[in-house]
C-alpha cells in the first residue's frame, strides 16, 4: 500500500530516537530543525551527537534502551544495529500508538523517513518505496530544478514583490547563483542589460515581459533615468521585476543608483551579487589577480574616460608606481592613452599585459603583450568590447601554467 504522507509539525513535541550511530546522526539534525525535543538512548553516540549534545540540543541517556521509554513520544527513530532492539521499540510504540520509523527494516517499519530538502519556502520529500537511495536522489532532481527555476516558481500564492537587482555573472551563463537563477524565474518583468547572461533570457515563460536596456559602446543606449523610471513603473504596477545585469550589479553597473530611485518611491529592492567579471575573466583565462610573493593586492579601474579627462577620478600615478595589478574594464577603445599615461608615470615598459576579450564565453580569446606593445597589438589583433586588460607579473603565473601544462603533454 502506499503511504500517507504527512508534513509533521514537531516544535515542541518530544521525540525519542533511540542508537547514536551514523544513521541516528542523520536524522537528529532535521528533528532539531523541524523544532522537535530530540532525546536519545544509546550507551555511546558519535562526535557529531556528542556536539549537539554539548550545546544542549539534545538530551542524552547514555544507556541502552528499556521499555517504558516511549512514554510521552509523539514519534520514535529505531536506529540502532541491533535488530531485536529495533523490533523491541517497534512493539512498544505499536502497542502505545506512537510512530515508529525503523531504520533496518523499511517492510517493518509503521512509517518512512523521506529523503527531504528544502528551497525558500518549499519543503521536499520523497519516499521512493522505502528506498532511500533512489528516493535522495528524486530529491536531488527536484531541489536542483527549484533552485534554478526550471520547475516554474511563478505559479505560487505569493512571490517576490519590488524589483530584484541581480547580477548575472561575467557572460557565462551556468555563473549566474542559485538566488539569481530563482528570482529570475519568478519574474513579470525583466529588464536586462547588454552583458547579462542572454542564454537565460530564452528559458523565459512567453508572459513574462523583457525589456531591452542595453548600453553599446558608442551606439544606441537607454537612459539611466528611463531605466530607473520603468523599474519603478512596473513595481508599482505590482509585477516584479528583476533587473539583470552583467557581473555584480553594484560594481561599476549603477546598481546604487536603480536601488535609490526605487527607495525614494518606496519600493522594495532585493540585491543579489554577481560574480564579478574583472576577478573572473583573468582567472577564466589562467591569471590570478593576486599571487603570493608576486601581487598583494589589485586595483579595478574604469576607464570608461581617458586619462586626462576632467571628468577622471582615476589617480593615474599612484596606480603606475603600485605593484598592484591593475584590472581595466572599458579600456580597450582607450588602450594606447592608458599604456602611454603608466609608461610616462614609471611603469616599466616590459610590465606583462593581458587583453581577454568575451571572458568565459565560447569564444573567448586572450592576448599577452607588453606595455609597450599592448596598443599596437591589440589594434592588429582587432579586440573589441566586452574585454578586460590586465597589467602586472601576475600575467607571468599564467603563462607558466600553460609552460608546466605543455612540457607534461606525452
Amino acid at each position: 500500500m502506499s503511504p500517507y504522507l504527512l508534513g509533521l509539525r514537531l516544535s515542541g513535541r518530544r521525540v525519542l530516537v533511540v542508537g547514536g550511530g551514523r544513521v541516528a546522526q542523520r536524522r537528529v539534525p532535521a528533528l532539531l530543525d523541524a523544532g522537535a525535543l530530540v532525546t536519545v538512548i544509546s550507551p555511546e553516540v558519535t562526535h557529531a551527537l556528542d556536539d549537539l549534545i554539548a550545546a544542549g540540543r539534545v538530551t542524552w541517556e547514555a544507556r541502552p534502551y528499556e521499555v517504558g521509554d516511549l512514554d510521552g513520544a509523539w514519534l520514535v527513530q529505531a536506529c540502532t544495529d541491533d535488530r531485536a532492539v529495533n523490533t523491541a521499540v517497534a512493539a512498544e510504540a505499536e502497542a502505545k500508538r506512537i510512530w515508529c520509523v525503523r531504520a533496518d527494516d523499511r517492510e517493518a517499519s509503521a512509517a518512512w523517513t523521506p529523503a527531504r530538502g528544502r528551497v525558500d519556502e518549499i519543503d521536499v520529500a520523497v519516499t521512493a518505496g522505502g528506498d532511500p537511495r533512489r528516493a535522495a536522489g528524486i530529491r536531488d532532481a527536484v531541489v536542483a530544478a527549484l533552485r534554478d527555476g526550471t520547475i516554474d516558481a511563478r505559479r505560487g500564492r505569493t512571490k517576490p514583490v519590488g524589483v530584484a537587482l541581480v547580477g548575472g555573472g561575467p557572460g557565462d551563463p551556468s555563473l549566474i547563483t542559485v538566488r539569481g537563477r530563482q528570482l529570475l524565474a519568478q519574474a513579470d518583468v525583466v529588464v536586462a542589460d547588454r552583458l547579462a547572461p542572454r542564454a537565460l533570457l530564452d528559458e523565459l515563460p512567453p508572459d513574462v515581459e523583457l525589456i531591452d536596456a542595453a548600453k553599446v559602446p558608442y551606439g544606441r543606449s537607454m537612459l539611466q533615468e528611463e531605466i530607473n523610471r520603468l523599474l519603478v513603473e512596473h513595481a508599482k504596477q505590482g509585477k516584479f521585476v528583476v533587473r539583470l545585469k552583467g557581473g555584480d550589479p553594484f560594481v561599476f553597473g549603477r546598481g546604487g543608483e536603480e536601488m535609490l530611485a526605487c527607495a525614494r518611491e518606496g519600493i522594495p529592492v532585493i540585491v543579489v551579487p554577481g560574480i564579478t567579471s574583472p576577478v573572473a575573466v583573468p582567472a577564466a583565462a589562467g591569471v590570478p589577480v593576486t599571487h603570493r610573493g608576486v601581487s598583494q593586492e589589485f586595483h579595478v579601474v574604469s576607464v570608461h574616460v581617458p586619462p586626462g579627462d576632467p571628468r577622471s577620478t582615476v589617480d593615474w600615478p599612484n596606480l603606475a608606481n603600485s605593484n598592484g595589478t591593475l584590472v581595466l574594464m572599458m579600456a580597450v577603445e582607450r588602450i594606447g592613452i592608458i599604456a602611454e599615461t603608466l609608461l610616462q608615470e614609471g611603469r616599466s615598459p616590459e610590465t606583462p599585459v593581458m587583453v581577454v576579450q568575451d571572458g568565459t564565453l565560447p569564444t573567448q580569446r586572450a592576448l599577452h603583450a607588453t606595455l609597450s606593445t599592448v596598443a599596437e597589438r591589440v589594434t592588429a589583433a582587432g579586440i573589441r568590447p566586452p574585454a578586460i586588460v590586465i597589467v602586472g607579473d601576475v600575467v607571468k603565473i599564467g603563462q607558466e601554467v600553460d609552460m608546466v601544462r605543455a612540457e607534461r603533454v606525452p
